[in-house]
């Protein structure tokens, strides 16, 4: 019977052990902000509109300053295009899934590089427009600060590069600037 009892007490404690190793190589979070963003690469005058960013954000601990951080996002962007002396805001709706690395610079700053594939879920123009391409890659690349034990600030850059629109000389520019929790 004490055996029985000193097995059990030993799967609880080796349980509880493993459970805390694991929310410490794997968290997932929330995060959202704001997007400025703006077309670049052409000689069309655009400007940048600004709307906003939200999604889940998974971070796995591969070394002691180094993770892997996917993350799956709601992202709009695009630009207001002047058309021969027309305006016209152009908002694209992405599912967006930025892979990136992150490098722990200290306990609190993190360097974040890599790759982004956005699926185009929407699109509203003031104009006529439906010759979008439905799949954008960018390469990202940006900060994050932790504030505390939960929340975090992040600033990120993504230049597009592929074109956003077909026969278009043009690629998807955004800043985005981003709050989060982590579980």
């Amino acid at each position: 019977m004490k055996k029985s009892i000193l097995f059990v007490i030993t799967a609880l404690l080796s349980a509880n052990f493993i459970n805390a190793q694991k929310s410490e190589l794997m968290k997932l979070g929330l995060k959202a902000g704001i997007n400025y963003a703006n077309y670049t690469g052409s000689d069309v005058n655009t400007d940048a509109i600004t709307n906003f960013h939200a999604g889940l954000v998974l971070e796995i601990k591969v070394l002691k300053n180094f993770s892997f951080q996917p993350e799956l996002l709601y992202s709009t962007q695009g630009a207001e295009v002047d058309n021969l002396g027309e305006q016209f805001k152009n908002e694209l709706g992405y599912i967006s899934i930025p892979l990136l690395a992150k490098f722990n610079l200290n306990d609190n700053l993190s360097l974040e590089l890599g790759p982004q594939a956005s699926f185009l879920l929407s699109e509203r123009n003031e104009v006529e427009a439906g010759d979008s391409n439905t799949f954008d890659f960018a390469v990202t690349g940006g900060l994050s600060y932790k504030l505390g034990k939960h929340f975090f600030v992040q600033g990120r850059y993504g230049l597009g590069l592929t074109e956003p629109k077909r026969d278009a000389d043009v690629k998807n520019s955004v800043l985005q600037a981003s709050i989060g929790y982590m579980f």
